[in-house]
């Protein structure tokens, strides 16, 4: 699969992702499918969604400048240093989404965490997009 394909997987999967906490956020989902079920109140829920939000919003401006839909003022070293640690959070996510206690996050979103893993280590072992 090309860099350029896994970039714009990458972007619709984040982009998904990016709905669904805004989803959770303004209350169309409920806070308990996310963060494995562990949310205690809507204080927790605002403060955890909105980490989530400001994460995705970096990944979709990293990948938009690996795929060079922008300039970002990172050199490309720092880009892919980017690109690999959100790469080991997505295995991590993997990890965690398994024994979420929440069936939706453990048969929704595993595999889409494994899958932009693997998409996430195609993009960093390329040099360019």
């Amino acid at each position: 699969m090309s860099v350029r394909t896994s970039i714009l997987i990458l972007l619709a999967i984040s982009l998904m992702a990016t709905l669904y906490h805004i989803s959770i956020l303004v209350g169309i989902m409920p806070y308990e499918a996310a963060w494995g079920g562990r949310l205690k109140s809507r204080e927790e829920m605002i403060v955890f969604e909105g980490i989530s939000l400001v994460v995705q919003l970096i990944l979709i401006l990293v990948l938009l400048a690996k795929g060079q839909y922008i300039q970002l003022p990172l050199p490309g070293k720092w880009i892919n240093i980017i690109l690999r640690i959100f790469m080991i959070v997505f295995i991590l996510n993997t990890v965690g989404n398994i024994f979420a206690i929440n069936l939706w996050e453990r048969f929704i979103a595993t595999p889409l965490t494994l899958i932009s893993a693997i998409l996430l280590w195609n993009v960093v072992r390329a040099r360019k997009a």
